[in-house]
């Protein structure tokens, strides 16, 4: 069983170099900052194991939505009879998604392996990929993250501490 939840982090730059910290004072940050884009972060994570795997992509498309379905049938589960899927309602996670990324024969032999379970509308708090979204931010993410490269890097390294320390969830 995958539970599968996606967020949008902002990407921002420091405009001055911060002041750091000293004995009985805290580092000083300016307020402003640059923008810097957007990245989306797709969360795969399966409760009942205690295994996560975080994706970082430009954008939250369907294209984007079946690459990562793809990637978990073939190459992260390919000995797994049927993955059962748990998700919200976003439009984007529908089977049809699919068929707009792949040609109908590749989209049918992944819908095949799959076992979709959608959360209830207001209920996406159902879906434990929500909740290590929510851990992610706070552990990882609650800071200014100039770029994509060092959001990848932070969010791999939170992503093997977590998976070796074997966080399962009380579902």
């Amino acid at each position: 069983m995958v539970c599968l939840d996606e967020q949008s982090k902002q990407l921002t730059r420091e405009t001055r170099t911060p002041i750091p910290a000293a004995p009985g004072r805290p580092q000083r940050v300016d307020y402003e900052y640059e923008r810097n884009g957007t990245v989306n972060l797709f969360m795969q994570f399966e409760p009942l194991a205690g295994w996560r795997h975080v994706k970082v992509t430009d954008r939250r498309t369907k294209i984007d939505f079946a690459h990562v379905v793809r990637e978990r049938v073939d190459e992260l589960d390919p000995d797994a009879e049927k993955i059962v899927l748990v998700m919200d309602n976003l439009n984007t996670h529908k089977t049809a998604s699919l068929y707009e990324a792949f040609e109908p024969d590749e989209a049918r032999r992944l819908i095949e392996r799959l076992e979709i379970h959608y959360t209830p509308k207001h209920g996406s708090w159902l879906d434990m990929a929500e909740t290590e979204l929510s851990v992610l931010t706070r552990q990882c993410l609650d800071r200014r993250i100039p770029d994509r490269q060092t959001l990848t890097r932070e969010v791999q390294a939170w992503e093997d501490e977590r998976n070796d320390a074997e966080c399962t969830i009380d579902w």
